[in-house]
């Protein structure tokens, strides 16, 4: 049987090296990475060493900002990563991406402008099945002229971070017991979808002309092939593997 993870640690010097080549080669040469914004732990090797003590450097060599537990709780370019999935750029206190978007415009970036010695930045966020989130920063000490640059190397370095990230996890094995479901039906997606919704199962059997006791059938049905325990984590699992989307049935 193939040995996935160690053949993604292996792979994971090289994508490394590729993700610092690409800073060096455009002037953002300060590299922070997460594969797991969930997890408070920092990304690192087989070994447990954090990437960010071994591998890449940042702005301030001085700040251990991986050691901060509370980390993705209150840093804006990470709050950005959860609202967007393509990549964006940091400039004189503001967000921007190819596209209008208010998500953007909303994230307050007072503590990045007040950071000494910290110029712009790209970022690519990395979303992943069953929620896992993830991101790869490439920063500079002073302006270099992101605009430009983001325009012509943001896909890149949005391919990049996708590699970087989906090999990392899969090391890991995150996430943990994955398995690829079973085929959902008709029905079960439709009560996913509205349970989703808030809807209670009572209200999900009037809406689709079902019993209450079928509606239950088919949730439960929905959480064993989703390997699911309970409702909350079915609706968590199916969004995240696109069953349930930004609209209800």
């Amino acid at each position: 049987m193939t040995d996935y993870r160690t053949q993604s640690w292996n792979a994971m010097p090289a994508l490394i090296a590729a993700v610092q080549a690409a800073g060096d080669a455009i002037g953002l040469p300060f590299i922070a990475a997460q594969a797991d914004l969930g997890d408070p732990e920092p990304m690192g090797d087989a070994e447990g060493r954090p990437y960010a003590e071994t591998s890449f450097r940042w702005i301030d060599p001085d700040h251990a900002y991986w050691r901060d537990r509370k980390l993705a709780l209150h840093i804006a370019f990470l709050t950005a990563a959860r609202l967007v999935a393509e990549p964006f750029f940091y400039s004189k206190g503001r967000l921007h991406t190819w596209r209008p978007t208010g998500l953007l415009d909303a994230v307050d970036c007072e503590q990045a402008k007040n950071t000494p010695n910290f110029g712009e930045a790209i970022v690519a966020p990395v979303h992943l099945p069953r929620g896992l989130v993830g991101a790869v920063f490439w920063c500079s000490r002073e302006p270099v002229g992101v605009e430009a640059l983001f325009g012509k190397h943001a896909g890149d370095l949005h391919n990049l971070a996708l590699k970087l990230v989906a090999t990392h996890n899969e090391a890991r094995g995150r996430p943990r017991n994955a398995t690829v479901p079973q085929t959902l039906t008709r029905r079960e997606v439709q009560c996913l979808r509205w349970a989703a919704a808030g809807k209670t199962d009572g209200e999900i059997g009037i809406i689709l002309s079902l019993s209450v006791s079928t509606v239950r059938f088919h949730l439960r049905n929905a959480a064993t092939k989703l390997g699911a325990t309970g409702r909350a984590q079915s609706i968590q699992l199916a969004a995240g593997l696109g069953f349930v989307g930004a609209r209800a049935a």
